[in-house]
């Protein structure tokens, strides 16, 4: 079984709209994992700039504690879009990301232009267009790509389809999103769930998107975040159970056996490695502070 690997928590990651300084300030208290001062989706045309600066200034002025930060900027094929990476280039952020990939271009040119200000802020980039879904491990590879965001709104527009409460109709591209991810060994989050006030939907929907394999789900109202909280990570039980694994299967190595017992169920390595990872998680959640 491989070493324990770092584990960060992204089990909810908050849409904040850039144009608004409350917001902004009261995202310090929110218990998302992972905050997205938004400039692109949220934000008109005529507060682009009004909200780079208040979104820089949040940075330098509030304290956001162990939660992630990111920063969405706008395609840099737009007149803001270069504005926005030269600003948070070098800011006390974890990533950058970028909408509307569809291409290995794009990618090179996110990563000259950060190089050229002396910038190694990794990059996140969105997964928005039947393109992108089809040529995602062409262009998703890169190493300096290392998490992916689908956007679900602009992907069901693209793709002249509906939005239905199961999101059957998006399986196909999903799944493939997924398993590419997977298959890149990089996080994947889901789209947002726009019925923001019905609990009950977003429920399923986290419960969907978990069980689908994505490590989190991307949203835009502080009432959904201990849903997806509670949806994309683990329990008391999860972790008793998962220590208890690692013991049986440490116990039986110990023997000279690649197999362990627990409870009546066989515990092979890969059941000790998932095992493995759920108390990583654990701990990494229990170390914030």
């Amino acid at each position: 079984m491989s070493a324990e690997k770092l584990v960060v928590p992204r089990r909810s990651l908050l849409y904040m709209p850039g144009a608004n300084a409350r917001a902004l300030e009261k995202a310090q208290a929110i218990d998302c994992d992972t905050i997205i001062f938004d400039l692109e989706d949220a934000v008109a045309s005529a507060a682009k700039t009004q909200a780079r600066e208040q979104v820089e200034t949040a940075l330098a002025q509030h304290q956001y504690g162990y939660r992630e930060l990111v920063v969405r900027c706008n395609a840099l094929e737009t007149e803001w879009g270069l504005g926005d990476l030269r600003t948070f280039a070098t800011a006390p952020v974890s990533a950058l990301l970028f909408p509307k990939i569809e291409n290995v271009a794009q990618i090179q040119r996110i990563k000259r232009e950060l190089a050229l200000l002396g910038s190694s802020l990794p990059v996140w980039i969105m997964i928005e267009t039947p393109t992108a879904v089809l040529n995602l491990q062409q262009f998703a590879d890169d190493a300096a790509v290392t998490c992916l965001v689908i956007g679900t709104s602009d992907l069901v527009k693209e793709l002249r389809a509906q939005h239905l409460p199961s999101r059957s109709n998006l399986d196909y591209a999903l799944q493939h999103c997924v398993m590419v991810a997977r298959h890149l060994r990089k996080d994947i989050f889901d789209g947002v769930h726009l019925d923001f006030r019905n609990l009950h939907s977003l429920r399923a929907a986290c419960e969907a998107g978990c069980a689908m394999g994505f490590d989190g789900k991307t949203l835009i109202h502080p009432d959904q975040v201990p849903i997806a909280n509670e949806v994309f990570g683990y329990g008391d039980s999860d972790v008793d159970h998962a220590q208890a694994v690692l013991e049986a299967w440490h116990d039986a190595a110990a023997k000279g056996s690649g197999v362990a017992e627990l409870n009546g169920q066989l515990i092979e390595n890969l059941h000790a490695e998932e095992a493995q990872r759920v108390v990583a998680y654990a701990r990494a959640l229990a170390l914030r502070t």
